[in-house]
């Protein structure tokens, strides 16, 4: 309290000194601008992008880049040292031949003009980075602009982006705020704030005026209302030190002093958190500083884990297999081309080695090690992970005008695989545009609203007075936008109707909200999950109290004992009562998809002492019943049809609903979620826990299995329902795919599920901070038709990735298959250096932007979803490949070695060192591109279609890549000279190498007729690596991520084997020393466990900082123990906050006191630690 009441009194005096310092309005805009000086912006500066340049540098880091930019250095070198003539003729037939001083003298060219090459491809990767980075700062900014806050100004309630806020505001606070900023709180109904973001602490905590009235930003609000007087904003709240202690705000710097500091800094910080969240955490002794650096790494390794998805571990898998094929052959090409020569000329011609030729034969080695190059770096799909980030981006784009605002990149693809989707109904489904349709007022049922006259007057001001103070304040009916349209309904939409209720019986609430401000609301029960009711409670003059009560029908009507008569009576309300009511008024109103609201009072006499307003069941109870409504919700007109192409599309669509079955049912049935005749299942959540548990209260898998594929609504359903259901259906084995489910949610308890979920949908519009946060993607329309679009982009991005692949394996079948066939046969590859790396720019760069943004058509949801284990590359694109690349190697080959007959020009095969280029090879290589361009256009279908045209003129990116690279491809040709190892070509000779480029799309044709089941020896590459291909020690650790790093698992396996057998002979010795020296055989030794995860120690990645994300409370102890890895800072404050969360840690089993115990300095375990 101590430390407030400063806080509150330095405030005081600044702000009063600013004032009198300016004589400034408070609120105006000079002031403002005054405290934004004074104070600060409630902005946290993000790190700096990294410049042009650092992308340059990274992207020069390439190896094969490298290898080329010494080879070409080298050759650079080299090509200017000549011997004397006659000399020449001593070091062999290849060195002869050059007759002219200029062409010798243009031996620099080459190399010269793959270093030029390298520099294209080098700024070509920077930019694309660098744009990657620009969209992504821009749809982080487009998330923070869409978070707003209510503070009052000037008297008004106004709405503001989070980083208008100032010190000095008036901020109004409700249920599912993420507080933006630091504050004292002024006034508060029921509120409860989830910390644990800042302490780790999961339990809610308790805020009131005289109690802990601190509010801290970052933290979220649970339950209740209030309103608070902003203390602290950006950098000077809680969030913002915490971000300057993590160094978010600093340059992150290499510097090893930097890093050392950073890390102590996290230490301590782990050390006060621990502190802080629990007492007996004292008694722990610190892990030491590499252990915790070891901790740390094993995180953040974990994460990264998670965060790579489906689509990107099959890439990296099939790059890495692809790579390694590639380098194989550009290391035979350039042994073979060295044998060859060094047998050629010492061998067969027979000639000593003299000193002055070493030049020369160096530079004949030069060249095959660029040839060698040259075919790796054809080889190597470097475009892969750049067609995914292009794709991706692209359709992030795109999506944001189909409502879909992108916050996790591989959830766009994710969505493609989705094959359940668990919607909310309200807003999702419905329009959220609520209105009272019918009444049970007075004994008496309407089917319309009531006149008003046709209501007594004692009980029109019982029902009036209880609507007007018993909602949000927050809620209001606004007037229309528009003359002649609805008027505008603002907060929460049921409030909302029930104060559309009583505009419609001619009372207006607003003069009694006037009457009785909120700051005169003696006890506020907020509306929860728990609950399912909302109260207010008035003090009267006389002492007495009154309490509002407004809930679900059927759980509010039991708390009622008594009913309000057309007389203004009271008469008792027995069960028998309850249940005719239930028959008659309730059910006739749900199965017309009504939501039914009970209004209701009860007074508390001054007879009675004031009661203990914490007891709540005793508080809630002997109610008096006032009016039952029924609210419509009607279904948002495109709901039905999109439902429909979901079901045609192979996912199943269920509703999860607050609401009562009968209801559910009528509105699932309007949608199309339930058919007539249909099978499925509607049940209560009640009756789904029941039938999900053991006698034990336990849920179990087998029981969930018998209930999920049938069942289609779940009624009346708690947020943890929800959480279970998803969680259920996520880890069943019934069915032989792994279902991928996708969920909306809305309201804060609906966190657990959207982050367990494979994609999670927050309401961009009545959805809360706390959902937004736990999303994956928000619907900023919050309709259901959005989540359609999801599906089509998200195939859409599978698709251009295939479409691409299928590209790009046969050129690079192709260009390797020439590249070492020739070296072999004429001691030159056909393609040059240079030109090799024209085609990879043309099929990796050009090609990935062409074939990566087409955009998705309707024909995508035809079919059934690709599943997680579906192969990238199916049969019939397998097919596609093996057909074109062996007709583009016979035309290629053809063209090789009878090229000159048939153009009647000079062979251009076994030309010698620096001699000119020739018309001969300079048609193999035009061809060669044409034949790819043209194959690009043949690339566009891979589901085996006939019209490869078919929207090509939709995709204008497309169109203007292949027309750009023809007209580049041909300024090359005519004008690249010596550099581009090309001479220019007739036109006849250019309409043929178009011709030959052309009839790849009629042998596509052809190609297409094949029926794929008749080709039985195709195989599918490309598959996600099979739980049964791993070894059982390396499933031990794997058994805790969601998915398998496949190129962690191909690049390390190696690695893992080394130093696993590493570690078992310094095992061996360490037992064999303890027998020596007649110690206890196992003092010293680690725990046979931690053998099987060493390779968790592989990795190396840089220090990262931690997510700042706030966890969300985890619903009950099972599900924190089965879901530790895929929340984020969800690690139980009870246990040792240092060690990594129980299952995820074989190093650390034995709690505080394996925690506590640094690894031996002799032990292997510690020898491992120093050497990595």
């Amino acid at each position: 309290m101590s430390e407030w009441n400063c806080k509150r009194n330095a405030l005081g005096t600044q702000m009063n000194g600013s004032a009198e310092q300016s004589d400034l309005v408070i609120g105006q805009p000079a002031d403002i601008d005054k405290r934004k000086e004074v104070f600060g912006q409630n902005l946290i500066p993000p790190k700096k992008p990294k410049t042009f340049l650092q992308l340059v540098w990274e992207a020069l880091q390439d190896v094969t880049l490298i290898i080329l930019e010494v080879a070409a250095i080298v050759s650079l070198g080299l090509s200017f040292y000549r011997p004397p003539d006659a000399e020449r003729e001593h070091c062999g037939s290849a060195a002869g031949g050059v007759e002219d001083d200029g062409e010798a003298e243009a031996g620099w060219i080459e190399g010269a003009a793959i270093l030029l090459s390298v520099v294209c491809v080098v700024l070509v990767t920077a930019f694309n980075d660098w744009s990657k980075e620009k969209q992504f700062r821009g749809l982080q900014s487009r998330i923070e602009q869409e978070q707003k806050f209510a503070v009052v100004r000037g008297g008004q309630v106004i709405q503001i982006p989070v980083a208008e806020i100032v010190v000095g505001d008036v901020a109004q606070i409700k249920y599912g705020d993420l507080l933006p900023s630091d504050g004292i709180l002024i006034q508060g109904n029921d509120l409860k704030i989830d910390e644990s973001s800042l302490t780790g602490e999961s339990d809610h905590v308790k805020k009131t005026l005289e109690r802990d009235p601190m509010l801290l930003s970052g933290t979220h609000v649970m339950e209740g209302s209030g309103k608070m007087l902003v203390t602290a904003v950006g950098e000077n709240s809680q969030t913002g030190i915490i971000f300057a202690l993590l160094g978010a705000s600093e340059e992150d710097d290499d510097d090893e002093e930097e890093k050392e500091a950073k890390k102590k800094e996290r230490k301590e910080k782990k050390e006060k958190k621990t502190k802080a969240a629990d007492g007996a955490a004292m008694e722990m002794q610190p892990l030491n500083s590499d252990e915790v650096d070891i901790d740390e790494k094993r995180k953040s390794n974990l994460k990264e884990k998670k965060e790579k998805s489906v689509l990107q571990g099959k890439l990296t898998k099939l790059a890495v297999q692809i790579g390694k094929a590639g380098l194989v052959m550009s290391a035979i090409t350039v042994i073979i081309l060295v044998v060859l020569f060094v047998v050629d000329t010492f061998w067969v011609q027979g000639l000593p080695w003299h000193k002055d030729c070493t030049p020369i034969y160096i530079q004949f080695f030069v060249k095959f090690f660029i040839i060698g190059v040259t075919v790796l770096v054809v080889a190597v799909p470097e475009g892969l992970p750049l067609a995914v980030t292009i794709s991706l981006a692209y359709s992030v784009k795109k999506m944001m005008k189909d409502n879909n605002l992108v916050r996790h990149l591989d959830a766009c693809e994710t969505m493609g695989n989705a094959t359940a989707i668990c919607s909310d109904k309200t807003g999702t489904l419905t329009m959220n545009r609520m209105t009272v349709v019918q009444a049970y007022v007075a004994d008496k049922h309407y089917r319309n609203v009531p006149e008003p006259q046709l209501i007594p007057a004692a009980i029109m001001d019982i029902l009036v007075l209880g609507i007007s103070v018993n909602s949000a304040y927050t809620t209001n009916i606004m007037s229309p936008e528009k003359e002649g349209g609805l008027p505008r309904q603002v907060g929460n939409k049921t409030e909302c109707a029930l104060l559309g209720f009583a505009n419609d019986l001619k009372r207006d609430y607003q003069a009694i909200r006037n009457e009785i401000p909120e700051e005169k609301l003696y006890k506020v029960y907020t509306f929860n999950s728990c609950r399912k009711s909302m109260s207010t409670v008035l003090k009267n003059a006389d002492g007495s109290f009154r309490m509002f009560s407004k809930g679900a029908s059927e759980i509010l009507l039991k708390k009622c004992s008594k009913l309000l008569t057309a007389s203004g009576e009271t008469k008792v309300f027995r069960p028998r009562d309850r249940e005719d009511m239930v028959k008659k008024v309730i059910e006739p109103m749900a199965s017309e998809g009504l939501r039914t609201i009970c209004l209701a009072y009860r007074d508390f006499p001054v007879s009675e002492g004031e009661p203990d307003w914490d007891q709540e069941n005793d508080i809630l109870t002997s109610l008096t019943c006032v009016c039952v409504v029924g609210i419509e919700d009607p279904v948002r007109p495109e709901v039905p049809d999109a439902i429909k192409k979901c079901q045609r599309a192979g996912i199943t669509v269920r509703m999860v609903t607050g609401d009562n079955i009968n209801t559910a049912r009528a509105i699932a049935t309007k949608c199309g979620i339930l058919q007539p005749g249909d099978e499925f299942l509607c049940m209560e959540g009640k009756e789904f826990n029941r039938r999900i548990r053991n006698e034990k209260g336990e849920i179990e898998q087998e029981r969930i299995d018998k209930i999920w594929p049938k069942l289609r609504v779940l009624a009346r359903s708690s947020p943890t329902d929800k959480h279970t259901l998803v969680k259920g259906i996520i880890d069943s084995t019934v069915l032989e795919q792994r279902q991928v489910v996708a969920v909306t949610g809305d309201g804060t308890n609906d966190g657990p599920a959207l982050k367990k979920a494979d994609v999670g949908f927050a309401m961009g519009i009545a959805g809360t901070d706390v959902a937004k946060e736990a999303s994956d993607i928000i619907l900023t329309d919050d309709n259901f038709s959005s989540i359609v679009k999801a599906v089509m982009w998200g195939r859409n991005v599978y698709d251009s990735i295939s479409k691409f692949l299928q590209f790009q394996l046969t050129v690079n079948v192709v260009a390797v298959i020439v590249a070492f066939t020739g070296a072999c046969i004429t001691q030159d590859s056909p393609l040059k250096a240079v030109q090799m790396l024209w085609v990879n720019l043309i099929m990796d760069t050009f090609a990935s932007l062409a074939l990566a943004t087409e955009p998705p058509t309707e024909s995508l949801l035809l079919r059934k979803p690709y599943g997680r284990n579906k192969p990238l590359i199916s049969r019939t694109m397998m097919k596609n490949i093996l057909g074109h690349g062996v007709y583009q190697l016979i035309i290629i080959f053809t063209l090789l070695f009878v090229g000159e007959q048939i153009f009647d020009i000079d062979s251009g095969r076994y030309a010698p060192l620096h001699s000119p280029p020739s018309e001969h090879y300079t048609i193999i290589f035009n061809t060669f591109v044409l034949l790819q361009l043209f194959n690009e256009i043949n690339a566009r279908k891979i589901h085996g279609e006939r019209n490869v045209f078919d929207g090509i003129f939709n995709n204008l990116i497309f169109c203007s890549i292949v027309f750009g690279t023809f007209i580049i491809q041909i300024v090359i040709v005519q004008w690249g000279g010596k550099p581009f190892s090309c001479v220019g070509l007739s036109i006849d000779q250019w309409l043929w190498c178009t011709f030959l480029g052309f009839s790849s799309l009629l042998w596509g044709q052809l190609i297409s007729s094949i029926p794929t089941k008749s080709l039985r020896f195709l195989k599918s590459a490309g598959h996600g690596t099979q739980r049964q291909e791993i070894p059982d020690e390396e499933l031990e650790d794997m058994e805790e991520m969601e998915e398998i790093d496949h190129a962690e698992r191909e690049l390390r396996r190696g690695q893992i084997l080394w130093f696993r057998g590493l570690n078992r002979i310094q095992t061996q010795i360490r037992v064999v020393n303890a027998f020596r020296s007649s110690l206890s055989p196992y003092e010293g030794l680690e725990k046979p466990e931690s053998r099987s995860s060493i390779h968790n120690f592989m990795t190396h990645p840089e220090f990262r900082i931690e997510d700042s994300e706030p966890s969300i409370p985890l619903i009950d102890d099972t599900d924190a123990e089965d879901d530790a890895p895929t929340k984020r800072n969800s690690a139980s404050p009870r246990n040792n906050n240092n060690a990594v969360e129980s299952g995820n840690n074989h190093l650390y089993v034995e709690g505080n006191k394996a925690a506590g115990t640094p690894s031996a300095p002799g032990s292997p375990l510690h020898s491992l630690e120093t050497s990595l």
